[in-house]
């Protein structure tokens, strides 16, 4: 895609009649799509599947994804780990490097007792003594550990194959398993067309570190990349299992970083029209606190109304979103429901307590955010 090519917009699911707005309405027919493109590209690459549920946060989707294919799952907290083992998912692995102090250190023993398949990321030879210390029964029943890798997101991870060979070490050392090597691809959100030079980052990095570890001893079981816009395209050279987490609802910026496709978006945020009186623009009941305020640089506004393409919501009230309407547009009338493809989903679908789950534009149930508020 060139600079000057327009970026693909997204398509909304239909959305039932008679919705008490704002509200987040699921269409489960893309969900099911969405999951079996992820997991039917995976088997094909000949790589395991992990989704990470922090965009949905949702026990009963976290299930589909596995009946789909999934292997097990990955979360983004101690908190959404309890919630998901609570919901009967043991096979979880924390995607981050936890430092097991204080509560988390009795949260993560409880969780260890009641997760045999739990495994945890970890990037720094001090939080791999917290993990052992942590575990007091680790000499019987080792906590599994992945060691976390930087690929060029800079986020966390060690910074190279001999920083997480040291980190590999301290582990070994401290009584904890070391199983596997991961990284994430994050520098693949920077801009459209970054997802393929992310994921040979990953694919490169991992084997560097995996490389590393095996000539010192280590039995490596899984190495893991993992963001929705390097996909499957990160499957490649000794990566055996991939980690993606928004495709499954999709959003307005995966669209356009070419992580999913157009009609990839599940999720809409359903909102009505309250004002029409200042000319050239409507007022939804849906702001800052539904669609959040997240904004890549190259989209413009805060979200996309798929049924309005030239719609504009240029600002965010707390609960109100101004949305320019070019003259000679097509707008929507005060009082019509409006479906919203939210910019990021994973912060909106956060400030919900639950979905409305949908097929073909009728409501069929509503499904609680289960790890809701679970962010430590």
């Amino acid at each position: 895609m060139t600079a000057t090519e327009p970026l693909p917009a997204p398509i909304a699911p239909p959305l039932p009649d008679r919705l008490d707005t704002p509200c987040l309405v699921v269409d489960l027919d893309v969900v099911e799509a969405n999951a079996r493109r992820m997991a039917d590209g995976a088997t094909a690459r000949g790589v395991s599947l992990r989704p990470h549920i922090k965009t949905h946060k949702s026990v009963a989707l976290a299930r589909l994804q596995l009946d789909a294919g999934a292997v097990g799952i990955t979360v983004g907290t101690l908190g959404e780990a309890e919630v998901m083992v609570d919901g009967g998912i043991d096979d979880v692995f924390i995607g981050y490097p936890i430092w097991a102090e204080g509560a988390k250190a009795g949260r993560l023993e409880r969780l260890h007792g009641r997760a045999p398949r739990l495994s945890v990321g970890v990037d720094s030879e001090g939080a791999a003594d917290l993990l052992a210390a942590a575990v007091t029964d680790s000499r019987r029943h080792p906590l599994r550990v992945l060691v976390e890798i930087d690929s060029g997101a800079r986020r966390s991870g060690a910074a190279d194959a001999g920083a997480a060979l040291a980190v590999a070490r301290r582990a070994r050392d401290a009584g904890l398993d070391v199983i596997g090597v991961f990284t994430h691809g994050g520098h693949g959100y920077r801009a459209p067309g970054a997802g393929p030079s992310a994921a040979a980052d990953e694919i490169a990095t991992l084997g560097a570190a995996a490389e590393a570890l095996r000539a010192d001893g280590f039995a490596i079981e899984r190495i893991s990349a993992g963001s929705t816009p390097t996909g499957i395209r990160s499957a490649g050279g000794e990566v055996n299992e991939i980690r993606p987490g928004t495709y499954l609802l999709g959003d307005r910026q995966q669209v356009a970083l070419g992580g999913i496709p157009p009609q990839g978006c599940a999720l809409a945020v359903a909102a009505t029209v309250v004002s029409t009186a200042v000319p050239g623009q409507v007022v939804l009941d849906a702001g800052a606190k539904t669609l959040t305020k997240d904004r890549a640089p190259f989209l413009e506004g805060f979200g996309a109304l798929p049924a309005y393409p030239d719609a504009v919501i240029e600002r965010l009230f707390d609960y109100h979103a101004a949305v320019a309407i070019p003259a000679g547009s097509p707008a929507p009338r005060l009082g019509e429901l409006v479906a919203v493809v939210p910019n990021h989903v994973c912060p909106v679908v956060e400030q919900f307590d639950s979905f409305v789950v949908s097929r073909r534009g009728d409501a069929i149930d509503r499904w609680p955010v289960d790890a809701r508020g679970r962010s430590r």
